[in-house]
C-alpha cells in the first residue's frame, strides 16, 4: 500500500497534468474496490450516497468519517472525502474536520458554504470566505499536500446567482483553496462561464448537469475534475427499487439475469 504522503502527491499530479479526470463516488468499501479494480485513479466519498444507505435525510460528520475511513482503507487510491458543510458554523470549529479527514486517511476534502438551515442555506459572504481560509490553514498544517476543495452551493439551493457564485469561487481562490467547484451547473456555456471565471482546478458534479455531456466536451471548457456525487447510488437504488417492483406486482425474478458476475465482483475483492 501506498503511504498517505504518496497518496497526496499522486492526487496533486492528477490535478496538475493536462486534460481532465475522472473521480467517481464510492459509498462503501465494496463498490470502491470495484472501482478501484476497473482502473480509477482516485475517489471521491459521497454524504448523500452514505446518508441513503443509512436510510436518513442527513447524515453526522462522525458517520462522515467512519465512511471516509472505510473507503480510504478499502484500496490504495487516493480518497478525497466530501464533509459538506465540516460539521460547524464556525471557522475554527469547521477546520478541525480537515484534520479528522485526514486522520481517517483522506488525501483530500471539500467544505462547503450550505449551512443546513432552511431558513438560510447559505452562510454570508464573509463568513463563507472565512470558513474556507481557516480550513485552507488547517490543510497546510498537515504533513502532506492535502488537496482543499471550496464549494459554492447556490444553485443547489435555490439561489441561481450566477454572479455571486463566482464571486465566491474567486475569493475561494484568493484565500487558497485548491480546487473549485459549484453544483448545479448544468449547461456547457454556464460551466465554461464559471471555469474561465477562476485559475484553479474545477470539479464539474455530473449528477446535476446535462447528462449528454462527456469527459472530452468538459476537458475542452476547462473542467480539470469530474465527480458523479450520489449519482451512481441513486442508479443503484433504482435497479434495486425496479427488482423489488417485479417481485412484488408481477411475483417474477427475471432480473437475476442481469446480476453482476459473481467472479467479478469476486475478483475485485481479493
Amino acid at each position: 500500500m501506498r503511504s498517505q504522503t504518496e497518496k497526496a502527491e499522486a492526487f496533486r499530479g492528477l490535478h496538475a497534468r493536462p486534460g481532465a479526470f475522472i473521480i467517481p463516488n464510492p459509498w462503501d468499501a465494496g463498490t470502491a474496490k470495484l472501482l478501484a479494480a476497473m482502473g480509477f485513479e482516485a475517489l471521491a466519498t459521497t454524504s448523500l450516497g452514505l446518508a441513503n444507505t443509512l436510510g436518513s435525510a442527513t447524515v453526522s460528520l462522525d458517520a462522515i468519517l467512519e465512511n471516509c475511513r472505510a473507503i480510504a482503507e478499502a484500496t490504495d487510491l487516493p480518497v478525497s472525502a466530501d464533509l459538506e458543510n465540516c460539521g460547524a458554523d464556525d471557522p475554527k470549529v469547521a477546520a478541525r474536520a480537515i484534520v479528522r479527514a485526514a486522520e481517517a486517511g483522506a488525501v483530500g476534502g471539500s467544505i462547503e458554504d450550505f449551512s443546513g438551515d432552511p431558513a438560510k442555506p447559505i452562510y454570508d459572504f464573509s463568513l463563507t470566505v472565512e470558513r474556507v481560509q481557516a480550513a485552507v490553514e488547517a490543510a497546510r498544517a498537515l504533513p502532506f499536500p492535502f488537496t482543499l476543495t471550496a464549494r459554492a452551493e447556490n444553485f443547489l439551493h435555490g439561489r441561481k446567482d450566477l454572479d455571486d457564485t463566482i464571486k465566491r469561487l474567486q475569493a475561494f481562490e484568493a484565500v487558497g483553496a485548491d480546487v473549485l467547484y459549484s453544483p448545479g451547473l448544468y449547461d456547457i456555456e454556464t460551466i465554461r462561464a464559471v471555469v474561465s471565471s477562476v485559475g484553479k482546478p474545477f470539479n464539474l458534479v455530473m449528477g446535476f448537469a446535462d447528462p449528454t455531456l462527456t469527459l472530452p466536451q468538459l476537458a475542452e471548457v476547462g473542467v480539470k475534475r469530474i465527480s458523479v456525487g450520489g449519482a451512481m447510488e441513486r442508479y443503484a437504488l433504482a435497479a434495486f427499487l425496479k427488482c423489488a417492483r417485479e417481485m412484488k406486482e408481477r411475483g417474477s425474478f427475471t432480473y437475476v439475469r442481469e446480476m453482476a458476475p459473481i467472479a467479478e465482483v469476486r475478483a475485485a475483492f481479493v
